[in-house]
């Protein structure tokens, strides 16, 4: 499949004035207030405590070889870490924004191998493709139907759809195992071929066997190590391995849905001339929404990812400024009479992804949509 380039074009001159006010505004604050826009302390104890709640219960399972309970505890609790490392600081610093220092973005986007992804596909598919074509389908690879699932109202609707509702969550626990054995792979192809990975043939064959190590390594580290050289029975490490993949899958759809599988966000289409009749910045906000902005703990949890208004506005800012920032950006969208879509808590946006995936389930293909 090959990846048609889309233009954002507005006749409206008073609609193109809002971002370059809404970037003043947000580099006001931060010039005001003498700060960076990258990492703070909190941010700093963050990194260290989730690699640790990572780390050091996988050491506690090689060193103590502790009972099938505790081992499925700590697993577990790993499973939230991996969400965690991936939403915090993988993400950060794969934007380029946990650091002024490219050096400390490299090594800590880097942290995605540690979770058996490759660094390489995950800036194509999300800050090349799902920054830019926000919600475009064929173009947002996190909107593309997922087997069984459809994100999309311009995709074709099959009869199982109507039970996507109950069986999605189940699917989400395996998409970060999919994502170790398979998905790089895929989609590397899929890139290559479409023309989106603008390496050379030279410069692709070094990436692939890049791939092919890391993952080699990851399995080896959580899986034969601990069975081949610590003697831990096969089906503790199988099922726990299996259990972090599960959470740590369910947590990351989860959360990365609520921003734009709900209701009100908009599904656009690019006309014949490839257009998108719309600023880019304000297409964000049509496609974007956040929820518990007010929630100190899952603001700091989920790396700020429920202020995804923000986030792609601003995927150079390291997300501990959200918060501060949020304001800012509120204010300046109803200066412009701009939507600022957000859903107060956790559960109502969870509410609006379940009706949203049940409307999906349902609506014929290309009807009904909103566009």
């Amino acid at each position: 499949m090959g990846y048609k380039e889309v233009r954002f074009i507005d006749k409206d001159p008073n609609r193109n004035l809002f971002f370059a006010t809404l970037r003043k505004n947000v580099d006001n604050y931060f010039k005001e207030n003498k700060i960076s826009k990258h990492y703070n302390a909190q941010m700093v104890i963050k990194t260290i405590v989730l690699l640790s709640a990572y780390l050091l219960p996988f050491a506690a399972l090689l060193i103590f070889t502790p009972s099938f309970g505790v081992s499925i505890a700590l697993w577990s609790l790993m499973g939230f870490a991996l969400a965690g490392i991936g939403m915090s600081i993988m993400h950060d610093a794969n934007h380029g924004a946990y650091s002024s220092s490219r050096r400390v973005n490299y090594w800590l986007g880097h942290t995605l191998n540690l979770l058996g992804g490759a660094v390489f596909n995950w800036k194509i598919q999300h800050n090349v493709l799902h920054h830019t074509y926000t919600n475009i389908v064929n173009l947002d690879d996190d909107i593309d139907d997922k087997l069984i699932l459809r994100f999309s109202p311009h995709t074709k609707v099959k009869w199982y759809h109507k039970l996507q509702f109950i069986y999605a969550f189940l699917f989400y626990g395996i998409l970060t195992l999919y994502w170790v054995l398979l998905k790089d792979f895929v989609q590397y192809s899929r890139y290559t071929k479409g023309g989106v990975n603008k390496n050379t043939q030279s410069q692709n064959i070094v990436t692939m066997i890049k791939i092919i190590a890391s993952k080699i390594i990851y399995l080896a580290a959580f899986v034969a190590v601990p069975i081949f050289v610590f003697r831990i029975p096969t089906m503790q490490v199988v099922s726990g391995f299996l259990l972090m993949h599960f959470i740590g899958g369910v947590v990351l759809t989860v959360i990365f849905q609520l921003a734009h599988t709900v209701e009100n966000t908009t599904h656009p289409l690019p006309n014949e001339e490839g257009t998108i009749e719309n600023n880019w910045a304000i297409h964000q906000l049509n496609t974007t929404v956040n929820f518990s902005r007010h929630n100190k703990f899952i603001s700091w949890y989920v790396g700020g990812l429920n202020f995804q208004v923000e986030h792609h506005l601003f995927p150079l800012i390291c997300h501990v400024h959200y918060p501060a920032i949020a304001p800012i950006v509120k204010a300046t969208a109803e200066e412009f009479g701009v939507p600022y879509l957000e859903n107060d808590s956790f559960g109502k946006a969870l509410n609006s992804h379940i009706n949203t995936l049940v409307r999906f389930g349902k609506l014929p293909k290309m009807s009904e949509a909103i566009v």
